[in-house]
């Protein structure tokens, strides 16, 4: 449970030892090229997600390369390829959860990849000066010009419903690993999802808690 390039890094190493894994990833990004997608298109942002498929695959390197290119010139500067195919498949298929099942398929991946949610959610962090800020991709920033921690984090709008898959990943799940990674914008917004932070408490299954250095 996750996001980032903790999740992705992750998902390499744990795909050596087996193939039951579920990677269960937040869709509160709203930086660089998924940002841009998710304005233009009205979609999850799809990033984190890429990289988790990538992470996965099992394809020829040739694709491999294809899905982590980046365009380096034009209106689609920075803007990776992967996105672009997963954006793609978004406006073929009836919903984005499927748009991922249906990339999975395509880079006949290893486990599966879920989005926590299908909902279009912000994330907005509340400092211990009062400050307050609206969108993951600023909180970094915003903190190190505040030099002021982080009091509080917060979906917009809150308590979003989870997808079903992902509960159920969590119910039947053997061993539950959070993070590596920002345990405010890449971990804790898995968790504000209305019924993920119930259902891994109601696990018999040993939590992981891979923390930061």
């Amino acid at each position: 449970v996750g996001g980032g390039t903790g999740l992705s890094t992750l998902l390499r190493g744990l795909k050596l030892y087996t193939k039951n894994l579920t990677a269960i990833v937040t869709v509160a990004d709203d930086g660089g090229g998924s940002g841009m997608l998710r304005q233009d298109l009205g979609m999850p942002p799809p990033g984190d997600i890429r990289s988790c498929m990538e992470a996965l695959a099992n394809t020829e390197p040739v694709m491999r390369e294809l899905l982590h290119y980046r365009f380096t010139e034009g209106s689609l500067a920075g803007q990776s390829f992967g996105n672009l195919f997963l954006a793609a498949l978004t406006g073929i298929m009836p919903s984005f959860d499927r748009a991922v099942e249906s990339m999975s398929q395509v880079l006949a991946i290893t486990g599966r990849v879920l989005p926590v949610t299908t909902a279009d959610v912000q994330l907005e962090a509340e400092f211990e000066n009062g400050a307050t800020v609206v969108g993951e991709s600023k909180i970094s920033s915003f903190k190190k010009e505040q030099d002021c921690r982080i009091a509080h984090v917060a979906l917009l709008p809150e308590r979003p419903a989870a997808l079903p898959a992902a509960l159920q990943a969590i119910r039947e799940a053997d061993l539950i690993l959070l993070g590596p990674g920002s345990l405010y914008t890449s971990v804790i917004p898995n968790l504000l999802v209305d019924g993920v932070a119930q259902a891994i408490a109601q696990s018999d299954a040993p939590k992981i808690y891979v923390c930061n250095i």
